[in-house]
């Protein structure tokens, strides 16, 4: 797989992002898919040359919110298969959590593990054997996003859509804090005032 992206892509998370900091939801574009679409995505990763792998870790930021240096930081050990938990470690200051790992995924998962032979210590390497890097990230979602057929896309989406799918499915705001690590409720807050599921009944 080559190791950098293509001519051009930024390979920052906040590509999306408004101009002049606009931090509110509602002075953004749309920096998240819908579950239709995450599914989309999900099986174009599958088409690629190391399918089983991106599937797994493309399905893995977008259950757990994880950012891409969390994804690409995911060990061996930090796996409970027996029990289907994840513990999440995560950076910037958030909240570590342990979290459920559902069907689908753990069988991905167990997936990806019977194709390694070697000892490795991360959850996702290289064919050199090495840590996933951001770069390579970024390359393999804008592959899956173009046989997908979707805009571009760029990993930190993958966590707004986790944040926005639950407030969708009507979790509350301090569940969905804690699920996504946020110290601060006010970066949880635009999941849950900006998602559909708010005005539903409103015409009734």
């Amino acid at each position: 797989m080559p190791a950098k992206p293509p001519e051009g892509r930024s390979v920052k998370s906040d590509a999306t992002a408004a101009p002049h900091g606009a931090a509110d939801g509602h002075e953004r574009a749309k920096d998240f898919l819908t579950e239709a679409e995450v599914a989309r995505l999900l099986d174009a990763a599958k088409a690629g040359r190391h399918g089983v792998r991106d599937h797994l870790l493309l399905l893995m930021m977008f259950r757990h919110g994880l950012r891409v240096s969390e994804a690409t930081a995911l060990r061996r050990d930090e796996l409970d298969l027996d029990r289907a938990r994840l513990w999440v470690r995560r950076l910037k200051g958030g909240l570590s959590v342990e979290q459920p790992i559902a069907g689908d995924e753990l069988r991905a998962l167990k997936r990806h593990l019977a194709r390694r032979t070697d000892a490795l210590p991360w959850l996702f390497v290289s064919e050199r054997g090495q840590p996933l890097t951001r770069q390579t990230v970024n390359y393999l979602l804008a592959a899956a996003a173009g046989r997908a057929g979707l805009p571009p896309v760029h990993p930190h989406m993958l966590r707004h859509s986790c944040g926005f799918a639950l407030a969708n499915k009507g979790y509350d705001l301090r569940l969905i804090q804690d699920y996504l690590g946020h110290r601060d409720p006010r970066h949880t807050v635009r999941y849950t005032r900006t998602a559909a599921r708010r005005f539903e009944g409103l015409w009734r």
